[in-house]
């Protein structure tokens, strides 16, 4: 794919691309990157899908009925995902996937080993899951585990190379080691002030990288847990890490919007890039051959430079997101539907692969009938007609009190000027074309 900026020309992309290019088709901000050995990419978005790319042409996985946060490869033909409904999904096609296991909170990240025949999944319930999985998809033997021990949510896992250990990374600020044989703790490798939520584990090299809520970025020894290296940069929270074995880089994405690329050899910072104006990185993740450097974050694209001239193409989109524009140019209501409502809703016909459906003729509207947008069953059954006061009680109470089991996000609006603001646009411009953002 040619690319020059603002232009692009759409040819199928090749493995090691090398050159700058992006991938366009999501509804909903990137939370998610896999790469697969032949180069395959897929993607993981807030819009409840997967989309696995063919050059610049998606197709789509849809099941998931939440935000999803994760994505990785079984193999080439076989794609594993989890997200914010609690469920890890194992597909071997598009059209029918398979509910490999379930947490009782959302799933965060997934790892994969093919010498044990597992997947292990962590989540915001404190557990860490580990379900068998045979070579084709369908199910492996063993039964599955749940590996308990951190105090609050996990954030990140990765097993050993021989598949017999995995490496934990928790919101309760401890990195610790289990024997995946019995689900019993074997170390608590290190404990950390913040929480942890990225880790990266290098068993060649004798080191495990991780990335905290505070901004921290440490390289600490694997057997000792000591630290090796603090690589700092004040800029918080670390949201992704990737790693190629290959040119040996390290990359850090953060809550600023920067990517900071490590070189292991030395542990020196050998690039450190703006990719957005406005943060967050969310996605990362090296092209085969550790060329490029694939990133996603609060757009709805994905974006990939070169590593050796990613300062020469540009930043992530320019053009401000609805919910990032200035307060102070917008009206009250208007103002809170775009930082409440715009990214997961449209104004117009049509849900725009977005989280959520959309708004277009809402007043008066059954809960659960726009056509083109896959509910919950809590919504499909709630007895509710969309009016000002069941919009007033939804932001009043909070989605999760009003409606419990509902898709929506956990959110309030707590001032009634404010309710009563955004009912009165909601009003004018749901009954009109409006704007999509």
């Amino acid at each position: 794919m040619r690319w020059v900026w603002g232009f692009a020309m759409v040819l199928a992309l090749p493995a090691n691309a090398q050159e700058f290019f992006t991938l366009q088709g999501h509804g909903g901000p990137i939370m998610d990157i896999a790469v697969s050995p032949d180069g395959q990419i897929a993607t993981a978005s807030f819009d409840n899908a997967v989309g696995l790319w063919d050059g610049s042409k998606p197709v789509w996985y849809d099941g998931h009925k939440a935000a999803v946060n994760v994505t990785t490869f079984w193999t080439d033909d076989i794609i594993l995902s989890a997200g914010d409904d609690f469920e890890v999904l194992v597909w071997t096609d598009p059209q029918t996937p398979r509910v490999l296991g379930r947490h009782e909170a959302k799933v965060m990240a997934l790892a994969v080993s093919q010498s044990a025949g597992l997947v292990a999944s962590a989540s915001w319930d404190g557990s860490i899951g580990l379900w068998p999985l045979a070579a084709d998809g369908t199910e492996g033997t063993g039964d599955p585990l749940s590996l308990r021990g951190h105090k609050q949510g996990v954030n990140d896992i990765a097993f050993s190379q021989d598949g017999k250990s995995l490496y934990s990374a928790s919101t309760d600020g401890t990195l610790r080691v289990w024997d995946v044989a019995t689900g019993e703790q074997t170390q608590l490798l290190g404990s950390h002030g913040f929480g942890v939520n990225k880790l990266i584990l290098n068993e060649t090299d004798g080191w495990l990288a991780y990335g905290a809520l505070d901004g921290s970025t440490r390289f600490i020894d694997l057997q000792t847990g000591d630290q090796i290296r603090d690589i700092t940069l004040e800029r918080r929270p670390i949201l992704s890490i990737a790693y190629d074995p290959t040119t040996r880089h390290l990359a850090v994405g953060d809550g600023d919007g920067y990517i900071m690329l490590v070189d292991t050899t030395d542990m020196s910072i050998a690039r450190d890039f703006r990719a957005a104006e406005r943060g967050p990185i969310w996605a990362l993740a090296f092209s085969p051959d550790g060329l490029n450097i694939h990133a996603g974050g609060i757009e709805n694209t994905m974006y990939s430079w070169p590593v050796e001239t990613m300062t020469k193409h540009g930043q992530m989109s320019t053009e401000i997101r609805s919910f990032l524009e200035n307060p102070d140019l917008l009206e009250n209501g208007e103002r809170q539907f775009k930082r409440k409502c715009s990214i997961c809703h449209t104004l117009t016909e049509g849900s725009a692969r977005r989280a959520g459906p959309t708004l277009h003729q809402l007043f008066g509207r059954q809960a659960g009938t726009v056509t083109d947008y896959s509910y919950s069953q809590t919504l499909l059954n709630a007895d509710i007609v969309w009016s000002a006061e069941t919009i007033n009680a939804l932001f009043d109470e909070g989605p999760d009190h009003y409606i419990p089991g509902t898709k929506m996000p956990m959110q309030r609006i707590t001032g009634q000027q404010d309710r009563d603001d955004l009912i009165d646009y909601l009003r004018r411009e749901t009954a009109l074309k409006g704007d999509q953002e």
